[in-house]
């Protein structure tokens, strides 16, 4: 982080985008704090200050500027990029983990005592987990202050607030202003109830149509739906049911969500930002890909590559574990058919749009009857939701990576290329390269880059820490080369060769 240092004040003096985000630059003579890029007059060095975190700023008693809207910015590229203790917790804070289990529950999911996380996330952040989610719920409840036309008790209530003047002391010490002038101003499109419409921001160049193209090729009848440049799909949330619609945008995602219970907002915009990865640094990942010649051409090609996430981290499991050694449109055949024997219906339906994913204890449950193909494949798929199901399975992105390998790899069926896409796609993990995937070498041979695993992954090593960002290049080169067809993620692992993982 560049908190404390000349460079963030270099930063605030250019007003550069870039930074947004990355850190908060408070000014002492207003009491206010800013993103980097605000356009106001640049304050004396002697009156600046930098924190980690909105959350930080705000618990040494600056509020949110009105001109710059310091806290409607991308996330820290480092929750991304850090898979310390700091950064897991701030996934699962932003997924709204202390509202529903407060901070107990957090330190559980993470594995530390809450004396240690505190400890850990005040020295690294500036504040402490009530501190950053705090500052969570008042971003979710200004979205809905200025987004919708619902009752302000309602507002309070859907953002986690404990009670309505709790809620308007929050706002008017963070953001200077009271909820009914908040909403005056009137800055976003009106939804009814349980309808939101915002603005999902990130750091510019962004590849949002070279992900929607990857979702598009493997979405699900039923859970998802593209239309002419949207892409549609259902939410399972902790609270309730939820549809998001996505649609690039100049300079960020338009997103409408239509949600059962609106305390889940700030979960599902979290999960669908993960989706997305919205909060990736493009340049950073541009200027070390770029520095390799074979793959300069690509970086050109794709500007702003973003690695496809998630939002159901069993989903992405057992996707990976069908598609083993078939094409993806089997793959995906195959999974439909699984969703539509076993998938819960949705209370309101939209469009194509009309199931849930299933359940872990439906799928250990009838997975093994309900899935054709191999009978080992479905017993994998019956083994890992009953382990979620049972919790010796945590498939949420606060998990440690190496943890998490570990975990499904005990589970048969699953070996090293399973628990590495997973890694990807449910934590965000930036420096996996999938050396085995048939598509990715292919790939790696038509920009000249070494095919062979061993030769590969040596080559790769001067593209860390971003040989995700590598690997969907790779696989775009694949599917839009010379004498390209349609690709799948597509290992050389099979059941036959993991029977004894």
């Amino acid at each position: 982080m560049l908190v404390g240092t000349e460079d963030a004040f270099r930063a605030v003096a250019a007003r550069d985008a870039r930074f947004d985000g990355t850190f908060i630059h408070a000014v002492r003579s207003t009491g206010i704090y800013c993103r980097p890029s605000c356009p106001a007059r640049t304050p004396k060095r002697s009156n600046s200050e930098f924190f980690p975190t909105a959350a930080a700023a705000q618990a040494a008693g600056y509020r949110a500027c009105r001109r710059c809207l310091p806290d409607a910015v991308p996330g820290s590229p480092e929750w991304d990029l850090r898979a310390d203790l700091a950064g897991r917790a701030m996934r699962l804070i932003s997924d709204g983990v202390v509202d529903r289990c407060g901070v107990q529950g957090l330190a559980d999911q993470l594995g530390y005592s809450e004396r240690h996380l505190t400890r850990v996330l005040t020295a690294e952040l500036g504040a402490g987990p009530l501190g950053l989610a705090r500052a969570n719920r008042a971003h979710s409840a200004r979205v809905l202050i200025e987004t919708t036309d619902i009752p302000f008790s309602d507002v309070a209530f859907a953002a986690g607030f404990a009670s309505l003047r709790q809620f308007n002391d929050t706002m008017q010490e963070i953001f200077g202003r009271t909820p009914t002038e908040l909403r005056g101003q009137r800055r976003g499109a009106r939804g009814g109830h349980g309808t939101v419409q915002l603005r999902l921001p990130f750091r510019a160049p962004c590849d949002t149509a070279g992900v929607l193209r990857f979702l598009k090729l493997r979405a699900l009848d039923g859970i998802e739906e593209c239309g002419d440049g949207s892409y549609s799909r259902s939410l399972r949330l902790p609270h309730g049911t939820g549809i998001a619609t996505l649609r690039p945008a100049d300079g960020h995602v338009s997103c409408t969500v239509r949600l059962t219970d609106l305390r889940d907002l700030g979960s599902a915009v979290a999960r669908l930002r993960r989706l997305l990865d919205l909060d990736a640094d493009p340049v950073a990942v541009g200027d070390v890909l770029a520095s390799d010649p074979l793959l300069r051409s690509s970086v050109a090609r794709s500007p702003g590559v973003r690695v496809p996430g998630a939002v159901d981290g069993l989903e992405i499991v057992v996707r990976a574990v069908v598609g083993q050694q078939i094409s993806v449109a089997s793959a995906r055949a195959t999974t439909e058919r699984l969703v539509t024997a076993l998938g819960e219906e949705l209370p309101h339906p939209e469009g194509g749009v009309t199931r849930l994913f299933p359940t872990a204890e439906v799928l250990a449950e009838h997975a093994v009857a309900a899935l054709p193909g191999p009978r080992r494949r479905a017993e994998t798929v019956r083994d890992l939701a009953a382990a979620a199901a049972e919790g010796r399975l945590a498939l949420h992105p606060g998990r440690d990576e190496a943890e998490l390998r570990a975990d499904l790899e005990r589970i048969r069926g699953v070996g090293p290329w399973t628990s590495n896409y997973v890694a990807m796609r449910v934590l965000g993990a930036p420096d996996v390269l999938l050396s085995g995937d048939l598509a990715l070498r292919r790939g790696a041979g038509l920009l000249g880059i070494p095919e062979e695993p061993a030769a590969l992954l040596a080559h790769s090593r001067r593209w860390s820490p971003w040989r995700s960002y590598a690997g969907v290049l790779l696989w775009e080169t694949a599917s839009s080369g010379p004498l390209a067809r349609p690709v799948d993620v597509t290992r050389q692992e099979s059941f036959e060769d993991l029977e004894t993982s």
